[in-house]
């Protein structure tokens, strides 16, 4: 068995695999370019199967993120004007055994972060690159510093330095949207606990409030734009959002006005097709690194918690390196080529048929309709298998 692995990013993907190999008894040690773990204007959505891998990897923990986010009950969505649509019921617990839950991105790190010692978590090492032989990983990062290991795991994100040293396959398609987001403690009268409320316009902008838990709200918008115009100061990002929103019912110019501009994070919405591999010796990628998605089904950390379980399970109970990372790939690959995909479709974008001749049997699979995807997406559950 593999005694000692480094893991390149202590996003939540990353601090997942850590935590599942320490429990095995495996030398986990991760690499982080920030010089400190910071607060994200950001919350996200965790849902069963997501909830589901997590609790394999440390029995308990879900508990503890129960009790720092908010379940959502209530699902509404209205028109710009205020109109509503219609409202659903969100009863994932009744069905899957979890809910759904909205909580904080830094409170999850944070917590993630807990369950590992903190010798194991390494700050200020921006990855750069590495080399690798039939005995070892060399990895390499500014300032001159490096480390060995028998397996690198790269779970650094969307821009994956590990994966541009293994695959080089550049910057990521950008998705012809650009995001707003900021998380504030607030109240209104028509926003309501243990409720996530979209409201949507035909020009294809999208305003959504999400309850957090502990009087946080999360709200995130987009527009679509053909480019990537990106503005210059914080005070710049709050007045484009004020002014593409300007005309839309309350409460949206309400928060907007009610968010400190130097907490709104403005980022354009990319992704990138399925690999054909995720591997390359005793190199490997996790979450984002390996299948970054737009966040519209909200499966990007999720994916991840799964990727976590299953790698530290290959690694654990196949007798060989090569035959683990092959059974992860095996294992991992088809299930978020499905949701990549069908992330891709209802965003209304769609791959090159010639860049990878392998999705078209994907695509036919990730248009099943929504009640089996939902069933097929939240039945995952690692303790049904292990």
């Amino acid at each position: 068995m593999i005694k000692k692995v480094a893991i390149i990013g202590a996003g939540l993907g990353g601090l997942a695999v850590a935590i599942a190999l320490h429990r095995k008894g495996i030398d986990a040690q991760v690499y982080e370019k920030a010089r400190f773990l910071r607060a994200v204007g950001a919350g996200l959505s965790i849902v069963p199967n997501g909830l589901n891998s997590l609790e394999a990897i440390a029995p308990g923990i879900v508990e503890s993120l129960k009790q720092a986010g908010s379940q959502t009950r209530m699902l509404t969505l209205k028109k710009s004007t205020g109109e509503i649509i219609g409202q659903q019921a969100v009863n994932l617990m009744e069905k899957y055994g979890q809910p759904m839950l909205q909580i904080r991105w830094s409170c999850l790190q944070e917590i993630l972060a807990a369950a590992l010692p903190t010798e194991n978590i390494h700050l200020n090492y921006r990855c750069i690159g590495f080399e690798q032989n039939d005995k070892g990983v060399e990895v390499y990062f500014d300032g001159s510093k490096k480390v060995e290991a028998e397996l690198l795991i790269g779970a650094d994100g969307l821009n994956s330095a590990v994966r541009q040293t293994m695959i080089g396959d550049g910057k990521p398609d950008y998705a012809g949207r650009i995001s707003w987001r900021a998380v504030l403690q607030y109240s209104h009268e028509m926003l309501h606990p243990h409720e996530v409320m979209s409201m949507t316009a035909p020009d294809g902008k999208i305003f959504g409030f999400f309850d957090l838990g502990g009087g946080y709200i999360m709200w995130s918008a987009a527009a679509l734009s053909p480019d990537k115009p990106m503005n210059q100061s914080a005070d710049d990002v709050k007045s484009c959002v004020q002014e593409k929103f300007t005309d839309w019912a309350e409460p949206v110019q309400a928060i907007i006005e009610a968010t400190n501009a130097e907490d709104i994070v403005e980022r354009p919405i990319c992704d990138r097709p399925p690999l054909s591999e995720w591997s390359r010796g005793r190199v490997t990628l996790l979450g984002d690194a390996a299948h970054p998605m737009v966040p519209l089904l909200g499966q990007g950390a999720n994916t991840a918690f799964e990727d976590a379980w299953e790698l530290s399970q290959c690694l654990c109970h196949t007798p060989s390196l090569t035959a683990a990372l092959a059974s992860y790939e095996q294992s991992r690959k088809p299930r978020t080529q499905i949701i990549q995909i069908r992330n891709a479709v209802q965003a209304k974008r769609a791959y090159k048929d010639d860049s990878e001749i392998y999705l078209r049997g994907m695509m036919e699979k990730a248009l099943v309709g929504d009640r089996e995807f939902e069933q097929w997406l939240y039945s995952y559950n690692p303790s049904l298998v292990a």
